[in-house]
């Protein structure tokens, strides 16, 4: 049983062979189609594709004027692409603690950094909906509007998470701050191999990021090899090399297809875990806030060190060795060697990501597991557990 396996089928295949024969693999149609697509998925304005999602952070957060000097408050719970991004621009990571129930950034930690009056040159606020729950999103635009702050959504576990939002109802993570940006990677909740998406309601903050993605030609010059382009292109900005292929985007094209679906079993499966483990004193299921959708690309269970022999190292071998892959997310960064020299971040500044880290493990959970598989977890889960108690 591994971790996790990608759902791809005959409609990926035929999307891909039809971009393979088509004659045209880079950036074209089928992207054009995928960033419509994607679009009217979340219900966003506007729907960018690029490489990945850390190139989609990269150049949210540039388009935003961040640069060196700046701080964006972030989440240490979290993969270093995250804040990596931030010191791509010379601008500082400024972490603060998580919510020990939804394990996404807690606006009262964010309140705290700001009032301290520490930190002047805080420019943004960089979310991260972990595992798929949403953040608060009602308490971080408040923040945002109170202390002149942009937002930039990690969603890359988020696709098709939403939250009701006051005077909006409920919405799909997407479209609510000023830019989100979203993964397809292989283990992602619908994958196009690699890539990713920047969607926001701002017209300017798209264009820039549509010319910066592809080295900073005009928009339409991914046409200038098509009958209907020219040869000539100017060049409007700084640019990168972040678009994506149409080979991608047509993977992506036939997962979008069948993202309500996947998202439905993920629910069903994490229902399952947690009607099986919620009754064991010596495991602690996921919390899921009310009035949210939560996407389930993580299942994250936490053990209760204090009623076992074993912890959560011994845990995942044990696990393995029963032939069910598991995982951990995420290893807070502010423990880690790299932001710890370039930043100043010591192990013990942010307890509740650290105690959080100490316990837990990422169950398998993606579409094609069958029933019988979820219960192979379950049993094992139980039978680990129950031979190791204190």
């Amino acid at each position: 049983m591994p971790f996790h396996r990608p759902s791809i089928g005959p409609d990926e295949e035929r999307e891909v062979i039809e971009a393979l024969r088509s004659g045209w693999i880079t950036t074209g149609p089928k992207t054009k189609r995928f960033e419509k697509e994607f679009g009217a998925y979340v219900g966003a304005k506007h729907s960018l594709a690029v490489a990945h999602c850390t190139g989609g952070l990269h150049l949210a957060l540039w388009a935003l004027g961040i640069g060196p000097g700046d701080e964006v408050i972030t989440t240490p719970f979290t993969f270093t692409a995250t804040a990596e991004v931030i010191g791509y621009l010379g601008a500082r990571p400024l972490f603060v603690d998580i919510d020990p129930g939804t394990l996404n950034i807690n606006p009262a930690r964010i309140e705290e950094a700001l009032e301290s009056g520490k930190h002047r040159n805080v420019r943004a606020l960089l979310p991260v909906h972990f595992a798929g729950h949403p953040c608060d999103m009602d308490r971080l635009l408040a923040i945002s509007r109170q202390y002149g702050l942009r937002i930039v959504e990690d969603a890359a576990h988020a696709a098709g998470a939403a939250r009701h939002l006051d005077g909006r109802g409920m919405t799909r993570i997407g479209a609510i701050g000023d830019l989100t940006c979203f993964s397809f990677y292989a283990t992602k909740n619908i994958t196009s191999a690699e890539g990713g998406m920047v969607t926001t309601e701002d017209d300017a903050l798209a264009e820039r990021i549509a010319i910066a993605s592809l080295h900073g030609m005009n928009r339409d010059a991914w046409k200038r090899y098509d009958r209907s382009g020219s040869w000539y292109y100017e060049i409007h900005d700084l640019g990168f090399k972040y678009n994506l292929s149409d080979v991608h985007s047509a993977i992506g094209l036939a997962q979008l297809r069948r993202a309500d679906d996947f998202m439905r079993r993920r629910t069903a499966i994490a229902a399952a875990y947690s009607g099986a483990f919620r009754s064991v004193d010596a495991l602690q299921v996921p919390y899921s806030e009310r009035a949210i959708e939560h996407a389930w690309h993580l299942y994250v269970l936490r053990l209760k060190p204090a009623m076992l022999r074993i912890g959560r190292d011994q845990m995942v071998e044990l696990l393995r060795e029963r032939g069910i892959g598991t995982s951990v997310h995420c290893i807070p960064l502010h423990t880690m060697h790299f932001y710890q020299q370039r930043f100043g971040y010591r192990t013990g500044d942010f307890p509740v990501a650290e105690e959080v880290y100490s316990r837990c493990l990422s169950l398998p959970i993606f579409p094609s597991m069958t029933d019988e598989d979820v219960s192979y977890v379950i049993e094992n889960v139980l039978e680990v557990i129950g031979g190791n108690r204190r």
